[in-house]
């Protein structure tokens, strides 16, 4: 069983930056993030494997990379141009198997207890 621990939310305005930690318990094959706003559906964001293969989410490509610290098991989502479209609950996730697409992220069976994001205007 792998524990997720999330840091790093806050409130910013449009067009600036965050970054957020991920903390785990224990080594995943694949790592990703999700994310909820109030009344919408959880929606990936984006996902990286052990080898380093990234995706992403249409919508955040081009201004959110994540990244992972295998020696450190912890991973990372740095969020640059935020939009207020991007206000969220952010959600750290792990599987270790499967496929490593975004659209799987909010299902993968380990996750942490969020951080909130909130972009004003």
């Amino acid at each position: 069983q792998v524990q997720l621990v999330e840091s790093g939310g806050g409130s910013v305005q449009a067009g600036g930056s965050l970054r957020l930690s991920c903390t785990a318990s224990g080594s995943a094959y694949c790592m990703g993030w999700f994310r909820q706003a109030p009344g919408k559906e959880r929606e990936g964001v984006a996902t990286i494997d052990t080898d380093g293969r990234t995706r992403y989410a249409d919508s955040v490509k081009g201004r959110f990379t994540i990244s992972r610290d295998n020696a450190r098991n912890t991973l990372y989502l740095q969020m640059n141009n935020l939009k207020p479209d991007d206000s969220a609950m952010y959600y750290c996730a792990a599987a270790a198997s499967g496929v490593c697409e975004v659209a799987w992220v909010p299902h993968f069976v380990y996750r942490g207890q969020g951080t909130q994001v909130t972009v004003s205007s």
